[in-house]
């Protein structure tokens, strides 16, 4: 599921969001220490995480739309969340547009709690604005030899 194809990265990111990222800003994102990017099996969606030290966050993430609701994004937030502590992070945070139920009932499901509010973060062609959110959660390290948590 780890990929370094930008090629890829910016098509679908360019399904997904109306300000596409080029496969130059994902070449730079992926050389960034700490930085990885997961794919599902059908490259149907990704998820671009960064980690530093103890914190993670997710930089983008997106599902083709005529893949949507199938748990594609769940199963890669999952993928995520045990590889940024894989590499010692011990939380995640991201950003959502707080209009994005969907979004944000994934996000709950797994944890998340809002930490804060950027107010009229996302900017849209209509003129609208909405606030993003910030989200945040623990990331607990997995049980290993016998059964002992770490950190």
């Amino acid at each position: 599921m780890i990929t370094t194809d930008t090629a890829l990265l910016s098509r679908l990111h360019a399904e997904c969001f109306a300000e596409p990222w080029d496969e130059e800003s994902f070449r730079a994102l992926l050389a960034a220490p700490g930085c990885f990017a997961l794919v599902d099996d059908e490259r149907l969606g990704f998820i671009v995480i960064q980690v530093a030290a103890d914190q993670s966050e997710v930089l983008s993430l997106g599902v083709r739309p005529a893949a949507r609701r199938r748990g594609i994004a769940a199963v890669l937030l999952a993928k995520a969340l045990q590889g940024a502590a894989e590499r010692g992070a011990a939380e995640m945070f991201l950003e959502v547009d707080c209009m994005n139920f969907q979004a944000i009932g994934l996000y709950r499901r797994y944890g998340f709690e809002e930490a804060g509010r950027r107010k009229n973060y996302y900017h849209f062609s209509d003129g609208s604005r909405h606030d993003a959110l910030m989200l945040r959660v623990e990331i607990h390290a997995p049980r290993v030899g016998n059964g002992m948590q770490l950190g």
